[in-house]
């Protein structure tokens, strides 16, 4: 860890933070890829709206990073995992408008209150303390076949194909759980996910983080202690997201993407040529709301904010 004495203690307490998010997911993502690495890689290529221009072949100090929501997967994964933890009641009505109001705050208001995230974050980790790590892993799986399968962009996925058939290791890295992130990977074929570490004593969730979610500055620590232990030269590798908050993580390396961008994102790409791809109907906005969908099960994408973990306009 770099030496933090310049900041504040509020400062260097949140970093720190922030660095152990970061090296947790690392380390929770290369034991989750041991098992995917075994798997044969059943996922048929689809092809993009372009050629991808990278990556080159052989080039095996480089890897690929790619963001989760609204980047490889239309909206939020944890709204669609929300939705399935509601429809198994792992939480009741009362609690899912709740979270549905704290959501609605952080896309409106565009900022994160402090208070307002402390308490989604405590509340999301009251549903899952006590549960077994390989019940939640269980119905991510079933989860993904519901509602998640049917929203991966083909675009997106080409561009991850591409450097899996050039002999690449390609990466989630997303603010969802890790034991979600790893299933979604898994299915689509990929080498492994970096995700938000949430903390289990034998195998039970103790309603602890390890260290905070992945977002953010949190992201790029996971895919730079991942690159140091993997052997990767990030100015070599690539990274793709569609979120302005994965400015850090997309700075880190030679090969930066904006998929889907929004405002800012976009801005900032054409400001320092980064490429764009955009694989939206019509070029929607960025912004992910609750669907259009009626009824109570649309409302639970609030949960998003429910599982432990948040991202800012997402």
């Amino acid at each position: 860890m770099a030496a933090l004495g310049w900041l504040t203690p509020r400062r260097r307490s949140a970093t720190a933070r922030s660095v152990l998010a970061g090296e947790a997911s690392a380390e929770a993502a290369r034991k989750s890829s041991q098992e995917l690495e075994e798997l044969a890689h059943e996922a048929t290529p689809e092809t993009a709206e372009e050629e991808p221009e990278f990556p080159v072949l052989g080039d095996d100090k480089a890897a690929a990073f790619f963001d989760l929501d609204n980047t490889v997967m239309q909206g939020a994964a944890l709204f669609h995992f929300g939705r399935g933890l509601y429809k198994r009641k792992f939480f009741e009505t009362r609690d899912l408008y709740r979270f549905a109001w704290q959501q609605a705050w952080f896309r409106l208001a565009g900022v994160e209150d402090p208070e307002h995230m402390q308490d989604a974050r405590d509340s999301a980790l009251s549903i899952v303390k006590g549960h077994r790590v390989s019940e939640l892993m269980s119905i991510g799986e079933e989860i993904y076949d519901e509602y998640m399968a049917e929203r991966i962009w083909p675009g997106t996925r080409a561009l991850a194909e591409a450097h899996l058939d050039a002999g690449q290791k390609v990466w989630l890295v997303t603010a969802a759980p890790v034991e979600i992130a790893t299933v979604i990977a898994r299915r689509l074929g990929l080498t492994g996910a970096l995700g938000t570490v949430a903390e289990s004593v034998e195998g039970v969730y103790t309603g602890k983080l390890v260290g905070e979610p992945l977002h953010g500055p949190a992201k790029a620590e996971a895919v730079r202690a991942l690159a140091a232990a993997e052997g990767l030269d990030l100015g070599r590798c690539a990274a793709y997201s569609d979120s302005h908050n994965d400015i850090p993580m997309l700075s880190l390396v030679g090969h930066p993407y904006a998929i889907n961008p929004d405002a800012k994102l976009r801005k900032h790409a054409r400001t320092l040529d980064w490429r764009l791809r955009d694989y939206r109907t019509g070029r929607k906005a960025a912004k992910v709301g609750i669907p259009a969908a009626a009824g109570v099960g649309a409302v639970a994408g609030g949960t998003a904010a429910a599982i432990a973990l948040h991202r800012r306009r997402r």
